[in-house]
C-alpha cells in the first residue's frame, strides 16, 4: 500500500467514513514525529490502514489493541452482527483473521503491532509515551471511561487524542464517546480541534500553552 487511494481498493469491513480516515492518516503522520501511535478497537483493520500508513511514512509503529471478539452490538442477534465474523468452532465472534489479512494485503505487518487483549489489561504495564491515542472500542460507558482514564495520561505534550462516534445529539447515536470527549475537554489538558464528521480530535497542551 503506497497511498490513501489504495485503501479504498482493499474494501475492508468497518464503520469509519473516508473523511474520518483521511484525518486519522494526517494525525498519525504528525503524531509519529513525537512517538508511536495506539488505537483501541481495530475490528477488521479499517482504521489501522489509515493510521498505519501515516506511521509507516514516518518510520514509526502503530499499536493496535483489540480482543477481536466483537463489541456488544456485534454479537449474534444484535444490530451489527455479521455472520462472516462468526467462528462456528468456538461459537464466538473472531475478527482477528480478517484483521491479519488486512495488514498482509496492505503491507503493514512491520508497522502495525497487534495486541490481542483488552485495553485495561494492556494499560496495567504500559510505560511508553505516545504521540496519538485513538479510542474506538466498546461504546459502553464503563468501557469508554476505562479507555480514556487508562490511556490519556500516556499522550505526550503536543500529541493527539481522537475519539470516534461523537454524537452531541442523543437522537443521532450513543452518548458514551461524547461524554468522554467532554470529560477530556473539561480536564484542561487538551484543546479542541475541528471535528471531522463523528471524529472528535483533541491536542494535548504543552507547558505554557495559551488558549
Amino acid at each position: 500500500m503506497r497511498s490513501l487511494s489504495d485503501i479504498a481498493a482493499l474494501e475492508v469491513k468497518g464503520f469509519l467514513a473516508e473523511d474520518e480516515g483521511r484525518r486519522l492518516y494526517d494525525l498519525a503522520r504528525e503524531a509519529s514525529a513525537l512517538g508511536p501511535c495506539l488505537e483501541i478497537g481495530s475490528y477488521c483493520g479499517k482504521s489501522s490502514l489509515y493510521l498505519g500508513l501515516g506511521c509507516k511514512e514516518r518510520g514509526q509503529v502503530l499499536f493496535s489493541i483489540d480482543h477481536h471478539r466483537g463489541s456488544e452490538e456485534q454479537q449474534p442477534g444484535q444490530e451489527y452482527y455479521d455472520p462472516e465474523l462468526f467462528d462456528a468452532r468456538t461459537g464466538r465472534i473472531d475478527t482477528f483473521r480478517l484483521f491479519r489479512a488486512t495488514l498482509d494485503k496492505a503491507g503493514l505487518e512491520e508497522t502495525v503491532v497487534p495486541v490481542v487483549s483488552t485495553s485495561a489489561v494492556v494499560a496495567r504495564s504500559w510505560a511508553t509515551p505516545l504521540g496519538l491515542v485513538f479510542i474506538d472500542g466498546s461504546h459502553a460507558i464503563e468501557s469508554v471511561f476505562i479507555d480514556y482514564c487508562a490511556w490519556s495520561s500516556h499522550i505526550m505534550p503536543g500529541g493527539f487524542l481522537a475519539i470516534h462516534d461523537i454524537f452531541p445529539d442523543p437522537k443521532d447515536g450513543g452518548q458514551a464517546p461524547y461524554l468522554i470527549y467532554q470529560k477530556a475537554v473539561g480536564s484542561g489538558l487538551f484543546r479542541e480541534l475541528p471535528r471531522v464528521n463523528t471524529l472528535g480530535i483533541l491536542k494535548r497542551r504543552k507547558p505554557g500553552d495559551l488558549e
